[in-house]
């Protein structure tokens, strides 16, 4: 139990059906789609669509998404791949020939064809009870008449105006071209439109006839190679989560080209360690944390790409063995002089998570993104679409599994999770922040397994990530232990943005839903 003295967050206690997302009024959408009769993909497609506007420059409809769906009556779970595929004309060895090392973060090489949409469409078809009309709804009318700005979202629009191109300040600035603040309210009456038409006509009014042809005159004007075919032939994937334990609890992941077995890599290595005897907040841990998150993430940037392209690759990153010979490696009192291999990726924190467990105990853990803050900063001329520039999460590397070619997903960074106890579904979570993501998982089941937190204890306490040479801690870690970290030979760096925001629903064996939900974050866990 937390101290009731100090600054902090109770746990929400529900019986019926709960939301944990990073937006009170979206967590707000799907509590009241649940209470229309509606089920957790319902309540989840509603609130995760009102974030689009209420945390636009996190997420928005121009995305991807990725899904973990456990049914309602069991305890299966089910993996949705809502992430787009590079234009069949993408390669590459083009962007080589012009002189680039990696893809460049805002130009429309950097689009993939955005693939949320058809898998909302697909889940609302599939496991909804609503219709996807229903689930729609909220976010139509939020659009058209505007949310006032949260203060982490003005927070992050200050970060990240630079980003926007010509069209994106016309849709996502003032008409003075100011950027929103505190309390202002911000409308994007454009995408009510387009939400208006797919709820009428489902995918093909997004993927084809007049949105399509707005959002490829837009890329192609700006060098994109995108065709009509290419927005026409996106297809969500259904698959099986991976799996791997950690003392008991079992990690349920998205399979790649989602970045989840990098989580389970990691635990795999902390479980070589006696974690649990260590100070939660002191040095050793998160010196231990530190150089594993190292290893797995060198790992990652060599390994990951599209299943398709990776052959063994998952297998052996999974491999038990993997992470005992990559643990082996770390010395406990020293810290590696840098990161084995550079990171592939730039670095970025925008994304999205909501959770939703309604009243029948389906279950949804749901991760919607445009990757960078405002994406590609390149929104569509007529109605503001958004583009996420998943495209710069490829490697130019030539022959490397990951590799920018037509067709292909690229390494993508948003993970969502659930955990099962003794086969039982106990716990949909997620934590946003870019690549911390599978670092952040690890943390916070760590938090629960190690040191006996509750989820709103897991999720509260301070951070650290070992990211590009340097170890970022959060300032709720002590001078002294700043001090014994950097004796260890850490460069540290207290980070501009807290790091990451999480969201959990904790479903205990008598039915009680509780709920925890990030303090980095604007959003709240709603139950009733």
């Amino acid at each position: 139990m937390r101290d009731f003295q100090r600054p902090g967050r109770s746990a929400v206690l529900a019986n019926n059906g709960m939301c944990a997302t990073s937006h009170p009024l979206a967590a707000g959408a799907a509590i009241d789609i649940l209470k229309q009769g509606g089920n957790a993909i319902d309540a989840a497609i509603a609130g995760a669509v009102v974030l689009g506007v209420a945390e636009p420059q996190m997420t928005g409809i121009g995305g991807d998404c990725f899904a973990l769906i456990s049914p309602a009556g069991g305890d299966d779970v089910i993996a949705v791949n809502g992430s787009g595929r590079a234009p069949a004309a993408a390669d590459a060895a083009a962007l080589r020939e012009q002189g680039h090392d990696t893809v460049p973060l805002q130009s429309a090489h950097a689009v993939t064809i955005p693939g949320a949409i058809d898998a909302f469409c697909a889940m609302s078809e599939r496991w909804g009870k609503l219709g996807l009309s229903d689930s729609l709804a909220p976010a139509m009318r939020y659009m058209d008449e505007g949310v006032p700005v949260s203060p982490r979202v003005a927070f992050d629009w200050e970060d990240s105006e630079d980003t926007l191109s010509e069209s994106g300040r016309r849709h996502y600035m003032h008409a003075d071209g100011s950027r929103p603040k505190v309390g202002d309210v911000f409308r994007l009456p454009g995408q009510a439109e387009v939400l208006r038409r797919i709820a009428q006509d489902g995918r093909k009014a997004f993927y084809e006839g007049e949105v399509a042809q707005d959002m490829l005159a837009t890329l192609n004007a700006l060098g994109g190679v995108h065709t009509a075919d290419d927005f026409a032939n996106v297809a969500c994937t259904i698959a099986d989560p991976i799996t791997a334990m950690y003392k008991e609890r079992e990690l349920l992941e998205h399979p790649p080209n989602g970045q989840g077995v990098i989580a389970q890599l990691m635990l795999n290595m902390l479980a070589q360690f006696d974690i649990g005897s260590m100070d939660p907040f002191g040095a050793q841990r998160a010196h231990i944390e530190a150089e594993t998150a190292k290893l797995a993430y060198d790992a990652r940037n060599r390994f990951l790409a599209d299943p398709e392209h990776m052959g063994g690759r998952i297998e052996h990153l999974a491999d038990l063995e993997t992470a005992e010979k990559l643990a082996a490696l770390i010395d406990p009192r020293r810290a590696m002089a840098k990161s084995p291999t550079a990171l592939s990726e730039a670095v970025h924190k925008d994304t999205i998570y909501i959770t939703v467990v309604d009243r029948d105990r389906m279950a949804v853990s749901l991760i919607y993104s445009i990757f960078h803050g405002f994406g590609s900063g390149i929104a569509s001329d007529k109605y503001g679409i958004l583009f996420q520039n998943r495209g710069a999460g490829f490697s130019l590397a030539e022959g490397h599994p990951n590799e920018l070619k037509g067709g292909k997903r690229p390494m993508h960074t948003i993970i969502p999770a659930m955990l099962r106890e003794g086969g039982r579904v106990t716990m949909p979570f997620g934590v946003m922040g870019g690549q911390y993501q599978p670092n952040g998982h690890a943390r916070v089941l760590s938090n629960m397994v190690d040191f006996g937190m509750d989820p709103q204890a897991a999720i509260d306490a301070p951070r650290s990530f070992a990211e590009k040479g340097k170890l970022q801690l959060e300032r709720g870690y002590s001078d002294a232990v700043r001090a014994e970290l950097a004796d260890m030979g850490h460069e540290i760096e207290t980070p501009k943005v807290a790091i990451g925001g999480a969201q959990a629903i904790r479903i205990h064996e008598n039915g009680v839903l509780e709920g925890g939900s990030d303090p980095r974050k604007d959003g709240c866990a709603l139950g009733y």
